[in-house]
């Protein structure tokens, strides 16, 4: 940041100070040139022609530097075929005239022509009264004047450029510096989360940083409780399998005679759990994607496919709008929409209905409708338990159960409810998921 503004303030100062150079050098040469034209206009309006055809001057002129010696002033009057009319300062010199060069009008130069005096000179032709001779007016200055002015101008510009240069690197340097204090303490305070000193980013930051640190304790905050919501998950597993384990344990160890059978449930007891178990852990794993989005209708009709395969004597509708997404991964919303047509499908009498609902303040809501016998309302609850099944008449099943169904829903933030149908009589599940935002164009 540093180099990049000392790059950046630099340029900008040469680029400025280039251009106030050219406009104070050229004011200082215009009222250079206005004092030289004042005295050219002057020595024109004092010009005559004498009784031999000569210019002469009613008045002499009033600076007395054109009658001493090399001066450094100087004026000179010349004619095609005419004798030159000097200043005295120029004793044994005459300045250049270049008859082929028409200065009708005004006419500014710089001159070399003297060694080790360089001049400034105006010059304009003029056709004086009584004479037809196009007569030369030139009037020159030396350049040590001017030339001192502008090498003072330029002396101090640079210094005054270079001042505030190294004043405004200064500036940013101690901005940035000061400004990027606060990312070191954050720096030191994370350090200090990880060496296991403190817990959370404590200090007081000033308010552009707050949200910095703000977002690192919500972080932190979220991987404990990830932490420790893996740390249940597997007590909970734990738990649901020490129980089947006990039971086939104490058979085999009692020689029962019905061991294959207690092996068989109580595997399939065991299964289901960690079933359950494995599907939780894959959608929290996924939910740490932010960019996690599914459109709920290639995802209901790859699951309406699927269930007529399976089911071919069901007749399933899909209707609603295509466009919700959803921000859940696709694998775990084919996952719960499967579980839930699946039942509908295997319960029901052989219409299931599915209804896509457009977002509604950010919640996009699935409805799943069967003809089937339903639920009673006071067994709804407990169909949500770990282990309770929808399947009282020993009808094979798979899929997830609804205790996952609701569980990988609420891990995305979504939630499940079951209700009777009013079309159809059955059961009626509504699932409600988080709408994904709008994907911005690149």
């Amino acid at each position: 940041m540093i180099t990049i503004a000392a790059i950046w303030i630099g340029a900008l100062l040469l680029i400025g100070g280039y251009a106030l150079d050219r406009v104070l050098a050229r004011g200082i040469v215009q009222n250079f040139d206005q004092q030289l034209e004042y005295v050219l206009n002057a020595m024109i309006a004092a010009s005559e022609i004498g009784p031999e055809g000569e210019v002469r001057f009613s008045r002499p002129p009033a600076d007395q530097r054109f009658l001493e010696p090399y001066s450094g002033a100087y004026f000179q009057i010349s004619g095609k075929g005419q004798e030159v009319f000097p200043s005295r300062s120029l004793w044994d010199r005459r300045l250049k005239a270049d008859e082929a060069h028409n200065d009708v009008e005004l006419h500014k130069r710089d001159s070399f022509e003297f060694e080790g005096e360089p001049l400034r000179i105006l010059e304009r032709d003029v056709v004086l009264p009584g004479s037809d001779v196009r007569w030369r007016f030139q009037v020159a200055q030396s350049r040590e004047a001017i030339d001192g002015q502008l090498k003072e101008l330029r002396s101090t510009l640079v210094r005054s450029f270079a001042a505030l240069g190294l004043g405004l690197l200064v500036l940013a340097a101690l901005q940035a510096i000061y400004g990027l204090w606060p990312l070191r303490r954050i720096r030191r305070e994370v350090s200090a989360i990880r060496s296991g000193m403190q817990t959370r980013i404590a200090e007081d930051f000033p308010r552009e940083v707050e949200p910095l640190v703000d977002e690192i304790n919500e972080l932190l905050a979220h991987s404990e409780a990830q932490a420790e919501e893996a740390r249940r998950h597997a007590g909970n597993l734990a738990h649901a399998l020490k129980t089947p384990l006990t039971v086939i344990t104490n058979a085999a160890t009692a020689h029962s005679s019905d061991l294959n059978d207690t092996v068989i449930r109580e595997a399939s007891v065991m299964r289901r759990q960690v079933d359950h178990h494995l599907a939780r852990a894959r959608a929290i794993g996924r939910r740490a994607s932010a960019q996690a989005r599914a459109t709920v209708w290639e995802s209901a009709e790859a699951v309406e496919r699927a269930v007529s395969t399976l089911y071919p004597h069901v007749t399933i509708d899909l209707v609603g709008s295509k466009d919700p997404q959803v921000r859940v991964e696709r694998q775990d919303l084919d996952e719960m929409l499967g579980n839930l047509v699946e039942n509908a499908a295997k319960y029901g009498n052989g219409r299931v209905f599915i209804t896509v609902d457009p977002a509604i303040n950010g919640r996009v809501t699935v409805q799943i409708e069967d003809d089937g016998p339903g639920i009673a309302e006071a067994e709804r609850t407990e169909m949500f338990e770990r282990g309770k099944r929808l399947d009282t008449t020993g009808k094979p099943g798979t899929g997830l159960g609804l205790a996952i169904v609701r569980d990988v829903a609420e891990i995305y933030g979504g939630k499940i409810s079951l209700d009777e149908s009013e079309d159809l009589g059955g059961l009626l599940v509504t699932l409600s998921l988080p709408e994904a935002p709008q994907q911005i164009a690149a």
